[in-house]
């Protein structure tokens, strides 16, 4: 078991009065200026995105690590916040929604004002400033006011009409007593906004290589931001990590486990993929776009979610290495598949033949079809642990499947306020395929369930 020595880490969570405030391009911002800098940047989000992770990864260097207080509890988030801390000199934790926004309107269950409080992290409040002056005073002093448990430690006004604009904010702001500093005020900026999809914004894989998204956002910051005001001022609510048991040392490698990672499949809880590793799983990296075949000697499979839509003409033409996992499934190798993933599995989408491993037809829709946290329920015995094994996940497609009436189903779904969802998950031999994301965090036994079902099925 690792421990670390204690240490204090200078922290931001940044938060927002509601959606579209701008968190998201003020957090690449910031991450991109402070590594202008030569900060190593460790960066997380609130919540079960996979897309805002993937561009904060491809901005500091190193994963994003989501961190959930329902799929993973505050234990988890404790451990996942340290571990990813690990090396690094700064710490940026973009919210999720409005900063109190979570569950219900009662409690801050499930908010980033929750996490906040777990991890001690102050709170850089980022406020459309549209269409308002000094009533912005007024709207931080609600904020501030509203849990004097959490610290907002600066305010950020974004979508600035001018300098006359920004005089009145830094007015209102400056004259009102008890309030936060102000540390910048970014003005509009459409000609740097991310580009995006039915599901979100675009993933980093799919942003153009010209485009220097990045570049541009970073000098945004640098030039509107008091950035020395903000380091100085986080510094000083700097939060401690390490000292506590971390996570447990590696087992030698017993199975190689390949992972369908490109641009079609990229959606992966990083904790998904480290805690097969600490049961022994040796992880082989493939892409089902562009290789012809499956990696040799493997014992297993995990297909993550992604894009595979978006790519069905690319994937249907694969025809070797669809045969190959069609194959593999036939005769017992250990699969699991979530939603991208299972999708690969299916017969078609849209027509466009695909694996065929189950006798389903995905259909796309042009509404979302589903959307929200999951439990899920074992009703048999699958390659993640016996029947009764309980964890939690996400749900998030626009897409649905034809004939699941013939399947057997393996899970019990159910809301994360305890409405009873019925019946999903779909077992062929000893493939698994759900259209649920799953965090093992939220019950790291299913890394160590799979790991020890592909060794058993090598026999």
């Amino acid at each position: 078991m690792k421990i670390h020595r204690e240490r204090h880490i200078p922290a931001l969570l940044i938060a927002a009065p509601g959606s579209g405030s701008g968190k998201t391009s003020l957090t690449l911002g910031l991450m991109a200026a402070l590594r202008r800098r030569g900060h190593a940047v460790a960066p997380f989000k609130v919540g079960p995105d996979y897309i805002d992770p993937g561009h904060h990864a491809l901005i500091c260097g190193r994963p994003s690590h989501n961190l959930d207080g329902w799929m993973c509890g505050r234990q988890q988030v404790r451990k996942i916040f340290n571990q990813g801390c690990g090396a690094a000199d700064f710490a940026l934790v973009e919210g999720v929604m409005g900063l109190f926004d979570g569950i219900s309107g009662r409690s801050e269950e499930g908010s980033s004002a929750e996490i906040a409080k777990w991890l001690g992290l102050p709170v850089l409040l980022v406020v459309d400033a549209r269409s308002q002056a000094r009533s912005i005073a007024a709207l931080v002093k609600g904020f501030t006011a509203f849990d004097p448990e959490l610290k907002v430690a600066g305010v950020i006004a974004n979508r600035v009409g001018s300098k006359r604009h920004q005089q009145l904010l830094e007015e209102a702001i400056g004259s009102t007593p008890g309030l936060p500093p102000l540390l910048g005020c970014l003005p509009r900026r459409e000609q740097i906004a991310l580009p995006q999809r039915h599901l979100g914004l675009v993933t980093a894989e799919d942003l153009q290589p010209e485009t220097d998204f990045v570049g541009q956002l970073a000098s945004w910051v640098e030039e509107h931001l008091d950035l020395d005001l903000l380091l100085q001022s986080a510094a000083t609510s700097a939060v401690p990590v390490g000292g506590e048991p971390q996570s447990k040392d590696a087992l030698p490698a017993r199975v190689r486990i390949g992972v369908a990672r490109d641009r079609a499949f990229c959606f992966y809880y990083p904790e998904n993929l480290q805690l097969l590793e600490q049961s022994g799983a040796e992880l082989v990296f493939f892409s089902p776009l562009e290789n012809a075949e499956l990696p040799q000697h493997l014992d297993g499979l995990y297909l993550g979610g992604g894009y595979p839509e978006l790519h069905a003409e690319q994937l249907s033409a694969n025809h070797r290495l669809l045969d190959q996992l069609r194959k593999g499934a036939e005769a017992g190798m250990p699969i699991y598949a979530e939603c991208g993933g299972f999708m690969l599995l299916c017969r078609a989408i849209d027509g466009l033949p695909l694996a065929g491993v189950f006798p389903l037809n995905v259909r796309m829709l042009k509404k979302r079809k589903a959307l929200g946290y999951r439990s899920v329920d074992l009703l048999h015995d699958t390659l993640l642990g016996p029947a009764g094994t309980r964890a939690r996940g996400h749900e998030f497609h626009y897409s649905e499947v034809d004939g699941e009436d013939q399947l057997c189903h393996c899970y019990r779904l159910g809301r994360r306020d305890g409405e009873d969802l019925g019946g999903e998950g779909y077992r062929y031999k000893n493939v698994l395929g759900s259209y649920v994301h799953l965090h093992f965090a939220s019950n790291p036994q299913l890394a160590e369930n799979f790991v020890n079902y592909c060794e058993a099925q090598r026999g």
